[in-house]
């Protein structure tokens, strides 16, 4: 039997409330499924951790999380803490530290969703976005200089390097590759960012040769939101640079019905580290403790924490749940238009989760 170590870190906000409630979808699979169980150990970092240490996770605790098979992540964000002390000190942290390059992020309507493009068709907005999540726009490369002067400077840099470029392109490549479109769109600004962007564009005709089956084709990033919203169908799998992928995915998880039901896989690809999955939503501090918030973003987080894992039946069977769960109106939360709770909603995908396990041809 294999018992999988996973690391929860609920961090703040609504995440204190949705990362519990994937460790349930976990736990009722665990309860069906006789070779996959948890062991879980939880990470109590974030905002209130730094209220009472002056930092939002402690020094070793990358080394802590480095022991675990998978990362279960809430938020990070704190209306009483500057957001580049929460992000940088906590997400970016562990992204970064453990190497998880790869960021993806799948969008595509649910059953059940009333999305905002009325002349989109289900299958139209069936995307995945890859975004390269240790570099870039966020490599942390820049500084102040005369602070609170009237000649003061405030730099960040966008910092790329061929071996992040070619890595992340060869990853998005691949993945179009593995799937049945077989198509990839490189996000690009090459007209504007005259360097960096430029290597990325040469470094995508590059890799491209490596992948004959895949048909790909380049579109500016401004111009990539419009085509989202006008032309959904002739996107599938999309590459982008840590910023532009981190606007476009959100703009993708509202088109496909909102930011509560976008999941997120941070990958280190070569399994050398473990890999953190969180929702797209943050903190949401405006909702916190009032049971409103959606955890379907966590559950579908918690599927591609299993696909990577390699449980694909139980990821299967996970999704599953969630469709008929999201196809329900009577399961909507508010954001969605409903009135379901946070806890009536994992209990509904919990349950759905055990009946498939008592009547799998109902699921089949």
């Amino acid at each position: 039997m294999k018992v999988y170590r996973i690391a929860l870190v609920p961090g703040d906000g609504i995440g204190k409330e949705v990362v519990p409630a994937g460790r349930r979808l976990l736990e009722a699979l665990a309860r069906t499924e006789s070779d996959c169980q948890f062991a879980f150990e939880e990470f109590p970092w974030g905002a209130d951790f730094y209220r009472n240490h002056g930092v939002m996770m402690p020094d070793d605790g990358l080394e802590a999380l480095k022991a675990k098979d998978a990362i279960l992540f809430g938020s990070a964000g704190d209306p009483a803490v500057p957001d580049h002390i929460t992000l940088w000190g906590l997400r970016l942290k562990i992204c970064q530290g453990l190497d998880q390059y790869a960021n993806v992020r799948p969008a595509r309507i649910l059953p059940g969703i009333d999305a905002p493009l009325k002349r989109c068709g289900v299958e139209d907005l069936n995307w995945v976005m890859v975004r390269e999540n240790t570099e870039g726009e966020y490599s942390g490369a820049g500084g102040r200089v005369h602070p609170g002067f009237p000649l003061e400077v405030a730099a960040d840099m966008s910092v790329m390097t061929r071996a992040g470029v070619e890595r992340i392109q060869r990853f998005a490549f691949r993945l179009a590759a593995s799937r049945p479109r077989r198509q990839l769109t490189v996000v690009t600004k090459s007209n504007a960012q005259r360097h960096a962007m430029v290597m990325w564009d040469e470094i995508a005709c590059e890799v491209a040769r490596e992948f004959p089956e895949v048909a790909w084709d380049k579109e500016m990033v401004d111009a990539m939101t419009a085509r989202m919203v006008n032309r959904p169908a002739s996107l599938d799998t999309i590459v982008a640079t840590n910023l532009h992928a981190d606007i476009l995915s959100d703009l993708a998880a509202a088109l496909a019905g909102g930011l509560g039901l976008g999941p997120t896989a941070n990958l280190n690809p070569e399994r050398v580290y473990p890999s953190m999955f969180e929702p797209i939503h943050g903190s949401a501090f405006d909702i916190m403790g009032k049971g409103l918030a959606n955890p379907i973003g966590t559950f579908w987080s918690v599927v591609l924490m299993l696909e990577h894992l390699g449980e694909a039946e139980a990821a299967r069977r996970a999704m599953r749940a969630i469709e008929q769960a999201t196809a329900n109106p009577k399961l909507h939360t508010p954001d969605l238009g409903g009135s379901a709770t946070t806890g009536e909603v994992t209990e509904a995908v919990c349950a759905l989760v055990g009946a498939a396990a008592k009547n799998p041809l109902a699921t089949a």
